[in-house]
């Protein structure tokens, strides 16, 4: 498009300031969100916690613990209106090359068999079902299993 500005896409660390806009793009898109400690205690303990920002907007985040030899996936999500746009895509390659830059072997995640975006958008990556968790997820009737899926960091490339 002749004369449109791109706008710079930044995937930094996230702070502490950061968490009110990354709450609020949480409340949007998780049925049942994390609340602000959840993200405080993740900063606290050194997980690694990125932010992305479009021309200096928080549009979306990650949060990845290395536990062994596996980078955990705990949550990740990208604001409503920046969503469908590969910036889903782009934090989760970005969080896998974390995962194996820490040295992890595989790359492991819960999902929601209801959240079909992201079972799409993992089984895309090459990500394979390992297993269930039944009962994980809070639901409005109950509880929801998760699917297990997990990644070998060996395979990643650009």
């Amino acid at each position: 498009m002749p004369g449109a500005i791109e706008l710079p896409v930044e995937i930094l660390p996230m702070s502490a300031t950061d968490i009110d806009d990354v709450f609020a793009i949480e409340l949007g898109v998780c049925p049942f969100p994390w609340g602000p400690g959840n993200f405080k205690d993740c900063l606290q303990s050194g997980y690694s916690c990125r932010v992305c920002r479009i021309g200096g907007e928080l549009v979306g985040y990650f949060v990845v613990m290395l536990a062994v030899d596996d980078a955990h996936l705990l949550t990740i999500g990208v604001a409503d209106k920046w969503q469908g746009k590969g910036f889903g895509a782009r934090l989760l390659r970005h969080a896998m090359h974390v995962g194996r830059e820490q040295g992890a072997q595989t790359f492991l995640l819960e999902v929601r068999p209801s959240n079909a975006k992201a079972v799409s958008l993992y089984r895309h990556f090459g990500f394979k079902q390992i297993g269930v968790r039944r009962n994980y997820y809070p639901a409005e009737n109950g509880r929801e299993d998760a699917l297990v899926m997990t990644y070998p960091l060996a395979e990643l490339t650009t």
